[in-house]
């Protein structure tokens, strides 16, 4: 059973709704302003990014979009990465094993795919919280297209205002903060 160390209430489900940086519908342009390197959070994210010839440091994946099963060609584009890390990460939650596994795939020079059991939604606070100064965080805004979050300082505190919206393990994320 993995170690759940932050879960999103339903009541606070809309403070995450805001995104982290700005909306791009177009992979060759989200690319043109992204910093190195590049994290992907989802299925779609990263077969965008690799039919574009983007080969993520990282990606963090669960075989769904939107609640769904993925579409075909997501399995054709998404790039194959070197390392896959298989971890478990309920639905509304961040398990100790998805942040292990999202620093040990940024601590690597090889491609890395983190696969969840599961859900990723949350993924992108750790991986913003972890990645080095200049490198982007993308993930997808349902039915709009693509974020690109600049893994800054400002966009840091903002990840660390959403968890502590989180029931959250306050002991473990003090040393990631």
């Amino acid at each position: 059973m993995p170690t759940v160390v932050a879960r999103l209430p339903a009541a606070k489900r809309h403070h995450f709704t805001e995104p982290l940086g700005p909306l791009f519908t177009d992979t060759e342009s989200l690319l043109e302003a992204a910093g190195e390197p590049i994290v992907a959070i989802g299925d779609v994210v990263t077969a965008h990014l690799g039919a574009a010839g983007c080969q993520p440091t990282l990606s963090v994946v669960d075989g769904r979009t939107e609640r769904g099963p993925i579409p075909e060609w997501v399995q054709t584009d998404r790039p194959a990465a070197a390392i896959e890390r298989p971890v478990e990460n309920p639905a509304g939650t961040i398990t100790a094993e998805l942040v292990d596994a999202i620093e040990a795939g940024l601590d690597t020079s090889e491609p890395t795919r983190v696969v969840v059991e599961g859900e990723e939604d949350l993924a992108v606070l750790p991986a913003v919280l972890l990645a080095p100064t200049g490198a982007t965080v993308v993930y997808g805004q349902p039915g709009e297209g693509m974020i690109a979050a600049a893994v800054d300082g400002p966009t840091r505190a903002r990840c660390r205002d959403r968890l502590d919206l989180l029931d959250h393990e306050a002991e473990f994320w003090a040393s990631i903060r």
